[in-house]
């Protein structure tokens, strides 16, 4: 079965023709990285009027890279939810359009589903269930994969989202945007014991997570020494943050799989890359007897092979919409 899938959440318009859910027959996406730098984020609208410019011939582009044509496809997967709306209603309304003139199934998937699938795309032979701990700019989760369409949150966070941690973080400290993945690059070269941050918890939530202290305490440390007159160094104060969050981010992780007795855990989302959470995991679930997956770096980050992926099992499971469908900025992972 081969699947279009049409991914526009953010900032990168992607499209993709997968078969089976499993092999990527295609992939193209347009970046809109450079021109969001110069305001430190996305900017909104900007994000979606270069998804109306580049839709159609990233789509193109992709169908020509697979050498498919639109007859020989069996469905059009698109994510509606959850993401920046204006960006989401470019890619459902052009999925939409296709759907209804190529007389195609339109699909409708859940972003953070998409990036779970993307471990499907590493891993031939990975079956559900499984443990996965999803890690973005906007969403930070434990989720117990039961099935490829059936899924239950264990944790979550409280407040900012991992990546939108390091993001502010890397800001504060005067990182370019994208400021988590150079904020990843520079404590390469850092001492991760120079600057002691805390680990918070959430009381009677113990797989729960919550960011916003710690990232009080970096902005805090940032402020009092430039008040003081003294250096911070960057490098330093990277890996020290880095390793905070990295850190909390497992200790929840392997809890969850030790109370849910799991033993196949996954990583998915754009924080997936980051270099030291690959490490620390790796060795960790060697040593304690977990298999671990985590996608291809290049499938870390937002894009429509994903999209595609967990298209193929929604339609599967009979998952498909009208005309009708709408984005939506805001939806639990569990509704689908």
């Amino acid at each position: 079965m081969l699947i279009l899938g049409i991914e526009t959440s953010c900032d990168e318009t992607a499209a993709a023709v997968v078969r089976d859910g499993r092999e990527v027959l295609s992939s193209a996406v347009a970046t809109q990285i450079a021109e969001h730098r110069i305001y430190g984020g996305v900017v909104p609208e900007i994000a979606s009027r270069r998804h109306a410019e580049a839709i159609v011939p990233v789509v193109r582009e992709a169908l020509e890279k697979s050498g498919k044509t639109l007859e020989e496809l069996d469905g059009v997967a698109v994510t509606y939810a959850p993401g920046l709306i204006g960006a989401l209603l470019v890619g459902v309304n052009f999925a939409k359009g296709l759907s209804l003139s190529a007389g195609l199934p339109l699909v409708p998937v859940h972003h953070l589903r998409g990036h779970i699938a993307a471990n499907y795309l590493s891993h031939a032979d990975l079956e559900p269930p499984f443990l996965c701990l999803v890690v973005s700019g906007g969403h930070s989760h434990i989720v117990a994969v039961e099935s490829y369409t059936r899924l239950s949150i264990l944790g979550r966070t409280r407040d900012d989202a991992a990546g939108e941690a390091f993001d502010k973080a890397a800001r504060a400290m005067g990182i370019p945007y994208p400021g988590g993945v150079e904020l990843d690059r520079i404590a390469e070269t850092g001492d991760d014991s120079a600057y002691p941050l805390p680990r918070p918890r959430v009381a009677g939530a113990p797989l729960d997570f919550s960011f916003s202290g710690l990232k009080t305490a970096a902005l805090n440390l940032l402020n009092g020494a430039k008040q003081r007159g003294e250096e911070i160094d960057v490098p330093d104060l990277c890996a020290s943050y880095r390793k905070a969050v990295v850190e909390y981010l497992i200790d929840h992780f392997l809890r969850a799989a030790r109370e849910t007795g799991m033993k196949t855990l996954a990583v998915a989302g754009g924080v997936s890359a980051n270099r030291l959470l690959r490490r620390r995991l790796t060795a960790l679930c060697a040593e304690q007897g977990y298999r671990l997956c985590m996608p291809e770096l290049s499938l870390c980050g937002d894009n429509a092979a994903m999209i595609a992926a967990q298209g193929y099992y929604e339609l599967l499971n009979g998952r498909t919409a009208g005309m009708n469908l709408n984005a939506l900025p805001q939806r639990s992972i569990e509704e689908g």
